[in-house]
């Protein structure tokens, strides 16, 4: 009987966003400028460092594949939630739901390692500068992405595939705007308890590690630059560091403040507008960071420029 059941459980209701309905299409305004510039900005960055040889260095190379990750990151949940607002029956289906929760996942934990790929990028070029070249190699950074991209996808498979053993009963109404694994973890009408062991130790595995790893990176690096002597030389170290850091601040700081400093009153509330910071605001925010903060990357938006407008003189 409990397979039947579960056979019979063909979609999941998303409850959304706590919006009025009143306010809906102001909302959906919002979220929709919210996507695009995610989608433009990140696109503007993939396609600079492709064209722009000053850029094709490792923290670019991984700067990049951020801007690729936070670009599909947002595409997993934005378009859907987009949709649902403009529907009266906010749906989805079973098998559209375990993919959505795994490339979340997938996404997810591949800015977490990216994040901690340009950590280690950033002590290299500080702490051993003269050996940065031979450090930091081409096949090294390859490497590191790699890595990073068979992690995730084993990790994300992982969870898919015990939550696709689950049984669902009766109740499939989703209190997120997304699939969201303990919140399908909750739904299940069997025991779940292995699936929630796997979440608390792959979660330390991939959220706490990384960023232990790269707050000792960092330790590393501000003890080397208060042996640097002169201010210039520091002000240039803090500014090499600066937009990664604000970065990791945004994606980290959410997911801590979601995960572990959870609340007793309004969880539901807190944990969708959580989620909505990681998932669309620092997406988007990413490439004003790196852009805005970052001289390389405002000099290869003006050569960009300089040579749309010189083919468009000759033209």
């Amino acid at each position: 009987m409990m397979e039947r059941n579960q056979t019979i459980l063909s979609q999941f209701l998303l409850l959304g966003l706590p919006i009025q309905p009143e306010q809906q299409h102001v909302f959906y305004a919002l979220f929709l400028a919210m996507y695009l510039t995610t989608i433009l900005g990140n696109l503007l960055i993939i396609v600079l460092v492709q064209l722009d040889s000053h850029l094709h260095t490792p923290m670019y190379f991984f700067l990049r594949n951020l801007s690729f990750s936070d670009l599909c990151f947002s595409s997993v949940t934005m378009p859907k939630l987009l949709k649902n607002m403009q529907s009266q029956v906010p749906s989805i289906p079973y098998a559209g739901c375990l993919a959505q929760m795994y490339f979340f996942l997938f996404f997810a934990d591949l800015e977490s390692f990216l994040l901690v790929a340009m950590a280690y990028d950033r002590y290299v070029a500080i702490c051993s500068p003269l050996h940065y070249s031979s450090i930091m190699s081409a096949k090294l950074c390859v490497c590191l992405v790699g890595l990073s991209w068979v992690l995730t996808m084993f990790h994300a498979l992982l969870h898919t595939l015990l939550t696709a053993r689950l049984s669902f009963c009766g109740d499939n109404v989703i209190p997120h705007f997304f699939c969201d694994l303990s919140a399908l973890v909750k739904l299940a009408c069997c025991d779940t308890h292995i699936n929630e062991l796997v979440i608390f130790i792959m979660g330390g595995i991939v959220v706490i590690i990384p960023f232990l790893l790269i707050i000792t990176s960092y330790a590393q690096i501000f003890s080397s630059i208060l042996k640097v002597p002169s201010a210039q030389g520091i002000r240039k170290a803090f500014s090499t560091c600066g937009s990664h850091l604000s970065v990791v601040s945004l994606f980290y700081g959410t997911i801590i403040g979601l995960y572990l400093c959870p609340s007793a009153n309004n969880s539901t509330v807190k944990e969708t507008v959580m989620a909505m910071m990681y998932t669309v605001v620092t997406p988007m925010l990413n490439p004003f960071i790196y852009s805005l903060r970052n001289k390389d990357m405002k000099g290869a938006l003006g050569r960009a420029f300089h040579k749309k407008k010189m083919l468009f003189c000759f033209s």
